[in-house]
């Protein structure tokens, strides 16, 4: 069902009216003290290994035992409570109120322990990596190195080989896109995606359906706001060549059964790629269990440095694929009218990398797993849970996605509309008011938009650090902002 959304433009009142008329108006609610609930927290205990350790030493660092769900339990604080204090940035007010972040499907936050990590490379042992014998060189290509080491357990690949540092998530799709699909598709081909794909897992491929004469096809929805499984195994056949895929949706908030949609791929003989940016931050994600042939994420999404991302590939599908790009560190050797190439992951990785920034997301997987990764998945699951049935009771509120129960599972993450209120009016005056942060917009899912009638939507999305309390002034200050934009321009 399709929302209209305020004015006939479709333009929020925010842009059309005076904004600063938001900040003078008398609040209807009153709010709440919203300081940090264990100021005196110690930090978690976690252990950075050094550039000597093994990959298995990474899940080696101690972390005090923290309630398994719930908010509490016996009084003890939350796993919220306990880290606020690794994440500074969490500890400030946003005009006159403490800030209650809630757009970390967007981007996350870092805990000191990274920026400690960003700051020691450039301090300490700042060079280029595998070009120098020196010192300095030698410790950064050891950092470097172990951090593909650190994602390769991480996420249980086979072997560090199969990482490939990119620039991002973005990044790391175009360039199967691109070196993969550019060799291997022809005309009549056809390419499986959903109409619930972040707009990174369909325009490359669009791209390439262009130059390759392949097909695009796209499962629908349920009407449960989920891809349609059954769709998806009746457009399967020996056309499709690769199956582009979420694991979790960056809108809908649904967990995909991305096993099976590989097995059922497979079956044809076809390759399966797998945006998993929502997911990895946030559970167990294990790609030999998944048997997925490519998988993404990028790390400002799990605690880590923006500019960084990785590709996990199959070795024996890396080892047949062509550069990407060409330069410095991708080739074996360079002659006047040919070149030879580095094997994986050196052939995909062009140029001088973000050394700080895969080091620092070496150092954010130091932290998640220090915590442990099943325990953040637990307690979010919980507080996601939270966050859908506080929502649900907002009156005139369209959750989008499947109901949580007890056989359907949603991320921590809500995407909504307001009737007669504009998303980016609630956004605007959460911020003003309230020190609330969520997103509005299309959430780079413009034909997901589409598909469910709306130019667009906000959303709040959550991650291991926030709390119950701030899911409560959440709904609290959005209460308030609708009290006041439906009273005022009726």
């Amino acid at each position: 069902m399709a929302f209209v959304l305020t004015s006939p433009s479709h333009q929020p009142l925010s842009k059309l009216f005076l904004v600063r008329r938001c900040v003078s108006v008398k609040l209807s609610h009153s709010i709440i003290n919203r300081r940090n609930p264990n100021p005196n927290g110690s930090r978690l205990g976690f252990q950075r290994p050094s550039s000597s350790s093994s990959s298995s030493a990474v899940a080696a660092a101690s972390v005090t035992p923290l309630a398994e769900s719930g908010e509490r339990a016996s009084g003890s604080p939350s796993l919220g409570e306990l880290v606020r204090p690794d994440f500074p940035i969490l500890d400030q007010e946003i005009n006159g109120v403490s800030l209650v972040y809630l757009d970390n499907a967007a981007t996350s936050q870092k805990p000191s322990a990274v920026m400690k990590a960003l700051n020691q490379y450039y301090e300490s042992y700042n060079s280029n990596v595998h070009r120098g014998i020196h010192s300095l060189s030698a410790r950064a290509t050891d950092e470097y190195e172990l951090a593909r080491k650190k994602v390769a357990a991480f996420i249980n690949a086979a072997e560090s080989r199969e990482i490939v540092f990119t620039r991002n998530a973005t990044e790391a799709i175009n360039l199967v896109a691109y070196s993969w699909g550019l060799t291997n598709l022809k005309p009549g081909d056809e390419i499986l995606l959903t109409v619930a794909e972040h707009h990174s897992a369909i325009v490359p491929w669009q791209f390439v359906a262009q130059k390759t004469g392949a097909t695009l096809k796209f499962v629908g929805l349920t009407e449960d706001e989920t891809p349609d499984l059954n769709q998806f195994k009746e457009l399967l056949s020996k056309k499709t060549k690769i199956v582009v895929v979420h694991h979790v949706s960056n809108v809908l908030g649904c967990i995909l059964p991305v096993d099976e949609i590989a097995a059922w791929a497979h079956h044809f003989g076809a390759k399966v790629l797998v945006d998993a940016c929502q997911s990895v931050p946030h559970m167990v994600v294990d790609v030999q269990k998944l048997n997925v042939d490519f998988l993404v994420a990028s790390s400002h999404k799990m605690c880590g440095p923006t500019g960084v991302g990785f590709l996990y590939g199959k070795i024996e599908l890396l080892s047949e694929m062509p550069p990407f790009l060409g330069g410095g560190e991708m080739i074996s050797d360079v002659f006047l009218d040919h070149s030879t190439y580095a094997e994986p992951p050196s052939r995909f990785e062009a140029g001088t990398p973000a050394i700080g920034e895969t080091i620092g997301l070496g150092a954010a997987i130091d932290y998640l797993m220090g915590i442990g990764m099943q325990k953040i998945h637990e307690y979010e699951a919980n507080l996601g849970n939270y966050l859908y049935q506080s929502l649900h009771s907002v009156p005139n509120v369209r959750i989008y996605g499947p109901t949580p129960s007890e056989t359907v599972h949603r991320a921590a993450l809500c995407s909504f509309n307001i009737n007669n209120v504009h998303p980016t009016d609630l956004a605007t005056f959460l911020n003003q008011q309230h020190g609330v942060a969520i997103r509005s917009g299309h959430h780079c899912a413009q034909p997901l938009h589409q598909y469910l009638g709306v130019n667009s939507s906000a959303r709040a999305s959550l991650y291991f650090y926030n709390s119950k309390k701030e899911i409560d002034v959440f709904i609290e200050g959005l209460k308030d902002t609708i009290t006041f934009f439906t009273s005022s321009y009726q």
